[in-house]
């Protein structure tokens, strides 16, 4: 077995809302739904592998291999989330901060758009150069989003979210999430929401203004998959090309490493060495390192991740 298909853990974030059900056809009790962690190993949300019923965490301590050469844990965590309403104004660590502060992985993050409504916008990263205290006085003054570099977004936008970057997924937004397998996470402004107790949630000021890059974001980190393929991301943490498939196509691989295959459109079937998997939109596959190439049977959007 060198493919195996993974079942989501879901999220009943307040913010969220049923389109992971209704567009992605996830089977879940909650009447909410933010999140669906796709391929994670995270202590906060272990997914399941489909073939066997057993957390990815136990099936790749099994199966080392499917990791690949001195990889000892899966370096990723990909997600789709429905935004209903705006999530809240947010910044992640990075390495170094996030293994002395919160005992976890960094967060770079690439969000890939799959869905949203007209006029729907991100916050990414702040529109000039600040300092760290007119930060926290902007914080504290309810005056941020005046600062904030605001985006709005169509169907196939990109955008790689390095550690440091203010950011906010804007009402009406389904997106596919790739990032470091970590949940650490800076809220920084919340629009002063309550949660299902009627208390304000808490917001961390202090470690973002630590951890907050306060210089607009250079170019080069967005765009669109306008091409038919389409590199979107290849940087040291992860690689994302996007796939638009009409019928059949190979894909070849030349790294000795994890490939995890997240279906956005269509369904067909994947095939390699003998083995067939179907699959259908919302699909998330892993893939064992060894393999060399896949063909993808069917018409299709996909994201590889390596």
């Amino acid at each position: 077995m060198d493919i195996v298909k993974l079942k989501p853990i879901f999220k009943d974030y307040l913010w969220g809302g049923d389109r992971l059900k209704t567009q992605l056809n996830k089977q879940t009790d909650l009447d909410i739904v933010a999140e669906s962690w796709e391929i994670s190993t995270h202590k906060d949300g272990n997914s399941i592998v489909e073939q066997t019923n057993e957390s990815l965490s136990e099936f790749l301590k099994r199966n080392p291999d499917f990791l690949g050469k001195n990889i000892n844990q899966l370096p990723i965590l990909v997600k789709f989330i429905d935004a209903r309403d705006s999530l809240s104004l947010q910044v992640h660590p990075d390495e170094q901060y996030a293994q002395i502060h919160e005992n976890d992985h960094g967060k770079t993050e690439m969000w890939y758009i799959m869905d949203c409504q007209p006029s729907s916008f991100i916050y990414y990263g702040v529109n000039k150069d600040l300092t760290k205290q007119q930060f926290k006085q902007a914080i504290e003054d309810n005056t941020v989003l005046s600062l904030l570099n605001k985006v709005y977004v169509k169907k196939g936008d990109y955008f790689l979210i390095e550690a440091g970057t203010l950011h906010a997924i804007g009402a009406g937004i389904m997106i596919c999430e790739i990032q470091q397998n970590s949940n650490s996470t800076y809220r920084v402004y919340d629009y002063n929401r309550k949660d299902k107790n009627g208390c304000l949630r808490e917001l961390h000021i202090d470690k973002a203004v630590d951890v907050t890059n306060l210089h607009p974001i250079m170019q080069g980190q967005s765009g669109n998959v306008e091409k038919k393929n389409t590199l979107m991301v290849d940087c040291p943490l992860f690689n994302c090309s996007y796939y638009c498939i009409n019928e059949h196509e190979t894909i070849e691989f030349d790294c000795d490493s994890f490939k995890a295959l997240i279906f956005l459109e269509g369904n067909g079937n994947i095939v390699s060495n003998g083995e067939s998997h179907a699959f259908n939109k919302g699909d998330s596959f892993l893939l064992r390192a060894r393999l060399k190439e896949i063909e993808v049977c069917g018409n299709c959007e996909l994201i590889l991740v390596k």
